[in-house]
């Protein structure tokens, strides 16, 4: 990545820019958890099915995950503030769309295309951070500011959003975007300083078909599974397609002269560890939110305000375990931190697993939650840190990316699975146990997809143990300030 000769000089608007910058952050954050407090309402009143509802979240992490990448390369080639600022105005338009939709289909393709535009939009502000603010200590409190409006953000997007939801409607859980995406685009526009890659642009199109509809297959097939089963002729269709993409998306990769996803990232076995574990954590760290929702707004009847607060332990819990592992990472490296983080999910999933109809928010959710939180903060810092060890200079835009791309895609794979999981529970509890059991039926459908989200961090533990060896955190800090900032982000969710 070539700085312009230009931007040597600091930038004397820098710090309004940074204030843009995390404007459209703070937008990005408060939309993810928004839209998770106001999910139930949504349901209802577009009369989604149990196995449609997780294309809310789904739709969302796969757009935003699957084109990560793609938007990266294009905002070097197109101008890191033009793309900022197309992202800003295309993501305020499809959160118009998605606040105004009618039914399910409008709303689970606008929340695709916010994942879209917010894929564009995210590189390059992140991108715009790096070359604007090129002295140290003033890159490292940007990215102070960056990962500070993460954290205090998320908590801020619950409230919100239960606020909102109880006494407006859950249509404004959208709408709010998009007010503040076209100021914030003005404003990015007058102050924002613009900067580019040299060279000629090269997007690796066939990568991103064929990973994006392969993942789109996948998760429609979880879909169908859960509606016809899995013996049904459409839901192994949709699988053996999703197959049979994905394979060529490997085949893709390992023959383009500039690949989407270099397959040389993933050699180093550190960095390959690295993306499994990430994976792993965000499907079940995606699953835990959608069915804990439900289970306090459905099962314990908490308001949407209620347990928009009732979810502030988690966001908390992440800001302090990430800032514990951001201070320890140096000393101890990234090994025991990814293991007792992992260990650590793993309790407190194994705690969700003990949820009842009669159940407890302060004997069993809220220890769950901090268990779980603190866990995913310490392993995050670490394993984004190890994504980047050893990686070429060329290589570490991609490689930082990954750790934002596997989390989303695990998500958005680990919600389908598991919402297919947990109806199906549910449906067979509720034949074998009587209608008047539907209540039992509901949770016993969560608790067995816990117990599944269980078995990802119990994997994610063990890939950690044996797969992670021995090594130094990057030298330069790069490592660490992008730790902290994906670990920061999991509080958004």
């Amino acid at each position: 990545m070539t700085t312009p000769p230009e931007t040597a000089v600091a930038d004397p608007r820098r710090w309004l820019a940074l204030v843009v910058i995390a404007v459209a952050q703070l937008m990005v954050v408060l939309d993810a958890s928004i839209v998770n407090i106001a999910l139930p309402s949504a349901q209802e009143a577009l009369g989604i099915s149990d196995a449609n509802r997780q294309w809310v979240v789904t739709a969302y992490a796969l757009a935003f995950g699957g084109l990560l990448l793609l938007g990266g390369r294009i905002a070097d080639f197109v101008g890191r503030k033009r793309a900022f600022v197309i992202g800003l105005v295309g993501f305020g338009v499809a959160s118009a769309i998605a606040g105004l939709a009618q039914n399910q289909g409008e709303l689970f393709g606008a929340r695709a295309l916010q994942g879209a535009f917010a894929a564009l939009m995210a590189p390059a502000a992140l991108s715009l951070i790096t070359v604007t603010f090129t002295e140290p200590k003033e890159r490292a409190k940007a990215f102070g500011v960056y990962g500070g409006i993460s954290g205090g953000g998320a908590a801020l997007g619950l409230i919100l959003g239960g606020v909102l939801t109880e006494y407006a409607s859950w249509r404004w859980t959208l709408l709010v975007n998009t007010p503040i995406a076209i100021a914030t685009a003005i404003a990015g526009a007058l102050l924002v300083h613009e900067s580019r890659a040299e060279g000629k642009a090269r997007y690796d199109i066939p990568g991103v078909v064929t990973s994006t509809l392969g993942l789109v297959a996948l998760v429609y097939g979880f879909t169908k599974a859960n509606e016809d089963g899995w013996s049904d002729s459409v839901t192994i269709s949709l699988l053996a397609a999703a197959v049979v993409l994905l394979v060529a998306f490997v085949v893709i990769e390992s023959r383009t002269a500039e690949p989407l996803l270099p397959p040389r990232v993933f050699t180093e076995r550190n960095r390959a560890a690295a993306f499994l574990v990430s994976l792993l954590l965000g499907l079940a760290l995606f699953g835990m939110f959608l069915f804990l929702v439900y289970y306090m707004q459905g099962t314990l009847q908490y308001s949407a305000v209620k347990s928009g607060l009732a979810f502030l332990p988690f966001s908390v819990g992440v800001v302090a375990g990430a800032g514990v592992a951001s201070a320890l990472l140096p000393r101890i490296g990234p090994r025991p931190l990814m293991v007792g983080g992992t260990v650590g999910a793993a309790l407190g999933m194994s705690l969700f697993t003990q949820i009842s109809v009669d159940g407890n928010y302060l004997t069993v959710v809220l220890p769950a939650q901090i268990l779980m939180s603190v866990g995913m903060g310490l392993a995050f810092v670490a394993l984004s840190s190890t994504a980047l060890v050893g990686v070429e200079d060329h290589d570490a835009g991609v490689a930082s990316a990954l750790v934002n791309t596997t989390q989303q895609v695990g998500g958005s794979l680990g919600t389908a699975l598991l919402n297919t999981i947990a109806a199906t529970a549910t449906t067979g509890f509720i034949a074998a146990n009587g209608a008047a059991q539907t209540a039992e039926g509901l949770v016993h459908g969560y608790t067995v997809a816990f117990t599944w989200g269980l078995g990802a961090l119990i994997l994610a533990a063990v890939l950690s143990l044996v797969l992670v060896t021995k090594q130094r955190p990057p030298v330069t800090g790069v490592g660490e300030e992008t730790a902290f900032e994906h670990a920061e982000e999991l509080a958004i969710l």
